[in-house]
């Protein structure tokens, strides 16, 4: 699909933000349209402040953030939630004394479908969380915990979903297996996925598009097939 017909989920426009006062992002401008768009970068380009801002976490310095052609700037997290972006932090995605049903269950406190028909795409889609419902959210493993904290976000039927460093810490089986997951989701579900990752490798053979972060700046904004090992090394600064 090319640039002109892909259809826009979300556009960004001069964004800024950052922590008390701190200015983090420094003008990023791109858009997000049915794709998964990787955010590339190494630790402290601010890759987990711009899902953080997306996710309407961190109040904006400057800029616009649209959704689906509204303007979501300044919308509470619940708002945006509601209408359809989901989020998932790179730790603490789940409430740990909570079963696995049960975590489910709050986040599909969200969302217009019959709540059991969600749950059903769910298990469909995360079949070892199915045989855990009954159990506590704290005693799964790292890869089980990012399944259903990526599962939880998906009770909210969302449209784009905000992915911060999904394989942080997993082994590499859990990390093909979650690669895999957030390729079907995309495609089965129909769902636009922000993925801010460390592993470029395995996130680029995944994503259609790729921005490369480089303290707080848009280093390169392209389609992934394109990007070179050198834009790369350049935009991490090695």
């Amino acid at each position: 699909m090319s640039e002109t017909a892909r259809p826009v989920t979300l556009e960004v426009e001069g964004l800024r933000s950052g922590y008390h006062g701190v200015t983090v992002l420094k003008g990023l401008d791109f858009t997000v349209g049915d794709e998964i768009f990787a955010v590339l970068g190494a630790n402290g380009a601010g890759k987990t402040t711009l899902l953080a801002t997306l996710a309407r976490l961190i109040p904006l310095m400057a800029g616009t953030i649209r959704f689906q052609g509204e303007n979501v700037s300044t919308l509470p997290p619940y708002e945006t939630a509601g209408r359809g972006i989901g989020y998932v932090p790179q730790e603490k995605g789940t409430f740990a004394d909570l079963t696995v049903l049960e975590n489910l269950n709050v986040g599909g406190m969200i969302g217009q479908r019959s709540r059991d028909a969600r749950m059903a795409e769910v298990f469909e889609l995360f079949p070892a969380l199915k045989q855990r419902q009954a159990q506590q959210a704290g005693t799964l493993s790292g890869g089980e915990s990012r399944m259903l904290a990526c599962a939880r976000a998906m009770m909210q039927d969302p449209r784009v979903l905000l992915l911060d460093e999904p394989t942080a810490g997993l082994s590499p089986l859990y990390v093909d297996t979650f690669f895999d997951k957030v390729r079907e989701i995309h495609e089965s579900r129909g769902v636009a996925i922000v993925l801010a990752e460390q592993n470029a490798t395995k996130a680029l053979q995944v994503a259609d598009r790729v921005m490369v972060l480089s303290l707080g700046e848009a280093f390169a904004v392209m389609q992934a097939a394109d990007l070179t090992t050198q834009q790369l090394k350049e935009g991490y600064r090695i």
